[in-house]
């Protein structure tokens, strides 16, 4: 092959690897959500400015809001868990259970409180609004000290368009990265946290709609 078909053969290839990059990645970051969600405003932006990264996604629940809230009240390690992947969890060390049903001692939660996401790593609850936004702000370190960005985590409940009883559960992390070796930490996050929402929305939308499949995806739930 000539020098210059070889060139040319090598940018197409180049360009339409970056392009498949770039539209997998606005794919995973914007996953489950519609029309302008991605890009609308949320509760807690102001929080962490110039993010470097946004995810927004997002899930419909055939419930009123009101069904959904005490699910979102309970998230957190030692409490209700992520309705996830728990058996990936645990692999990764966390002894995450999650909850199956709505605990009564679990639904008390106020600005300032911590919701932590392993033993000694929390996030501070910035702002609450009742069966409208839970919005969570990392403001400490785990035991190695304090991550290299900062961090928010918003679930924004709205009303499901075209449905009475239906609510659309957006969930927005924000990252602001500290330095190279902070963007490096959160972009090698963004394939496992898109993997691990995906999961948590759907799990928050079966309870909700009370059609939690129990024997589940490896999961130890709550009785």
């Amino acid at each position: 092959m000539p020098t210059t078909r070889r060139a040319l053969a090598g940018t197409t290839l180049a360009v339409a690897g970056v392009g498949a990059a770039l539209l997998t990645r606005r794919m995973t970051q914007t996953w489950g959500t519609a029309a302008l969600e991605a890009d609308q405003p949320l509760p807690g932006d102001d929080l962490v400015p110039s993010a470097d990264v946004v995810a927004t996604r997002a899930v419909g629940i055939r419930t009123p809001a009101a069904a959904v809230w005490p699910w979102l009240l309970q998230l957190g390690y030692g409490r209700g868990g992520f309705y996830s992947y728990d058996r990936i969890e645990r692999l990764m060390g966390l002894d995450i259970r999650s909850a199956d049903r709505v605990v009564p001692e679990w639904q008390r939660l106020g600005p300032g409180d911590r919701v932590h996401l392993a033993e000694g790593f929390g996030l501070r609850v910035a702002a609450l609004e009742p069966r409208r936004h839970l919005v969570l702000l990392g403001d400490e370190g785990g035991p190695d000290g304090a991550p290299p960005f900062d961090f928010s985590w918003a679930f924004v409940l709205r009303p499901w368009p075209g449905r009475s009883a239906g609510t659309r559960l957006l969930v927005r992390e924000r990252y602001r990265s500290h330095g190279v070796a902070g963007r490096l930490v959160v972009e090698a996050t963004q394939v496992a946290s898109w993997v691990m929402s995906a999961a948590m929305l759907r799990g928050i939308r079966d309870r909700a709609e009370g059609r939690a499949d129990r024997r589940g995806s490896g999961a130890s739930h709550v009785r």
